[in-house]
């Protein structure tokens, strides 16, 4: 991996390796959306948590582990974070009285409402500087690197 800084010329700046320059966007969203979901006392790994319940109620904590990015553990000590300030709820699985499925509370929904306008405020200027078209083309882009890594559909 190059490790060229940014101020260096641009012929320069091309050498650094897409893996590199993702990882600077994830760093600088990542504490962007921390500033943002700390105003409802969430950090951004907990805000993923509860917008992939809203998409996809009755998902059980692996599940939602796996599509919140984070391990199984971290997941079971950010649930009950959650479940203590009533965002979540839990009910047993009737299909498997071993587990239980996760989704968003009433109250849940409301943080995530209050929050939808400010995160959608960081997308906003992540993409000031594209067109339309350049934005699709970069979500195509990113799902199509996404999903040759990882099989998995996003959430």
């Amino acid at each position: 991996m190059s490790t060229v800084l940014w101020g260096e010329d641009t012929e320069k700046r091309r050498d650094v390796s897409l893996l590199y320059l993702i990882k600077q966007v994830e760093l600088a969203i990542r504490q962007r959306l921390d500033e943002v979901t700390a105003t409802q006392d969430l950090t951004a790994l907990q805000y993923t948590a509860l917008t992939v319940l809203e998409r996809h109620p009755g998902m059980t904590s692996a599940a939602l582990a796996r599509n919140s990015f984070v391990r199984a553990q971290t997941m079971a000590e950010m649930m009950n974070y959650l479940l203590d300030r009533g965002l979540v709820t839990r009910e047993r699985d009737p299909g498997n009285r071993r587990q239980y499925l996760l989704s968003l509370s009433r109250k849940g929904k409301t943080v995530v409402d209050r929050l939808r306008d400010p995160v959608a405020a960081i997308e906003a200027e992540m993409v000031e500087g594209l067109d339309r078209g350049e934005v699709q083309a970069l979500r195509s882009y990113l799902t199509s690197c996404r999903h040759a890594l990882d099989d998995q559909p996003v959430h």
